[in-house]
């Protein structure tokens, strides 16, 4: 059995308490009670780290809809517009917008904050802002669906 270490132990604790993390090793899914799901399948892991990859490429697309950002502004930008509800570490965000970059559907390039800080701007390309529309679209359509669901109609 393999012994776990102080890493391994931080990580526990930190996904124990937060219900939203998702372990990217693909192995673990712990709820808000700590309670692990290692009996799922890796299939259902998938979709379930599908959707949250997904989710999370809508909420930058859209906080890029309006302007160019780095990559600490983005995450602000997240936080404000969902009132300091949903928050993207940057472990999360970095591997997605070079995701996004990869699919054509963020640009980067290098450029000056106003703190005189060399810093990496993330913009839409025209593909990126045709998918706000597209990624918009699906998750209305989701969470109409949930929202009927709950309502019982």
């Amino acid at each position: 059995m393999k012994r776990a270490n102080a890493f391994d132990i931080e990580r526990s604790r930190r996904i124990a308490t937060d219900p939203l993390t998702f372990d990217n090793t693909g192995l673990t899914i712990v709820d808000a009670q700590g309670i692990s799901s290692h009996h799922r399948t890796r299939a259902v892991m998938t979709e379930r780290a599908d959707f949250l990859q997904g989710t999370l490429d809508l909420l930058i697309l859209r906080s890029l809809a309006s302007a160019p950002l780095h990559g600490w502004g983005i995450s602000k930008r997240i936080r404000q517009l969902s009132r300091d509800v949903l928050q993207v570490n940057q472990g999360s965000l970095y591997p997605a917008l070079y995701r996004l970059e990869e699919r054509g559907w963020v640009r980067s390039e290098w450029a000056v904050s106003e703190g005189g800080r060399r810093v990496r701007e993330y913009a839409l390309t025209r593909a990126g802002r045709k998918q706000v529309a597209v990624e918009e679209a699906d998750w209305r359509r989701f969470a109409n669906a949930i929202e009927e669901v709950l309502e019982g109609t």
